[in-house]
């Protein structure tokens, strides 16, 4: 892991697992600009594992995921990301798409002047293809039902699972969310925790980056807190759950 600051104090849990990590981040730099935004960050996932990714505002926790999926920006200086054995970092933005890894933005990013259905169908057109479009309608019964509808036209919850949605439909292991909940009511956000607890039982690999952190935990296996671009916790989310003083000094809780 990167050296922290002698102002942090990093936690590493007690319960970690040798079992070889499916997902892993090491010693990962990136820039915006002059802006050291990612600062060594290092983290390992499971296959199957949902990590939840928190941290203050301008922590680095959509840097990190930016960093990750091979974003234009920020610009990685250094450090390896790897996804079941295959080495991330060597690779553009779009050849890392294709070695199955999806980021669904904050901003969702739905195709104006598509259906829903043909929001899905595009995400299909160039293999290898993932979910079939039933196979997600079962999942969001509501896109179904609006399967015909101008996606930029649907409500914040509808487009965050047409997003979700969208991801499965190419064959990805890795889901990367960048606040699933922002903005959403409470009824929707629970309607998203069902979905990503049924993505996880069928063997998803997920990290998501969720302001509201108390239901990330709840949701997530482990969980990676960073604090001015640098990792300060590395462990499981129910010792975060537990732990008052560790949610204080770094997510404000």
């Amino acid at each position: 892991m990167a050296e922290q600051s002698a102002t942090h104090v990093t936690h590493q849990s007690s319960s970690e697992s040798a079992k070889p990590a499916y997902f892993s981040v090491w010693d990962l730099h990136a820039y915006y600009g002059e802006s050291y935004i990612v600062q060594g960050v290092t983290m390992n996932i499971h296959e199957g594992e949902i990590l939840a990714l928190l941290g203050r505002n301008g922590a680095g926790k959509t840097s990190t995921l930016r960093a990750i999926a091979r974003a234009d920006s920020p610009m990685v200086t250094h450090g390896e990301i790897w996804l079941d054995h295959q080495p991330l970092h060597s690779m553009k933005a779009y050849q890392a798409a294709q070695s199955g890894l999806s980021l669904v933005p904050e901003d969702r990013r739905i195709i104006p002047g598509l259906s829903v259905l043909e929001n899905l169908k595009l995400a299909q057109l160039a293999p290898p293809s993932g979910w079939s479009i039933d196979r997600i309608f079962e999942l969001f019964p509501r896109l179904g039902e609006r399967r015909n509808q101008e996606g930029t036209t649907l409500s914040g919850g509808e487009q965050q699972m047409l997003a979700i949605g969208r991801a499965l439909a190419r064959d990805i292991k890795l889901l990367l969310l960048d606040e699933p909940y922002e903005g959403l009511a409470p009824i929707i956000v629970q309607e998203i925790e069902r979905t990503l607890k049924e993505i996880k039982s069928l063997g998803m690999t997920t990290v998501i980056v969720e302001q509201n952190a108390i239901a990330a935990l709840k949701l997530a296996d482990r969980a990676v807190i960073l604090e001015s671009g640098q990792v300060v916790f590395d462990g499981l989310a129910s010792e975060v759950l537990e732990n008052e003083q560790l949610r204080q000094d770094y997510l404000a809780i």
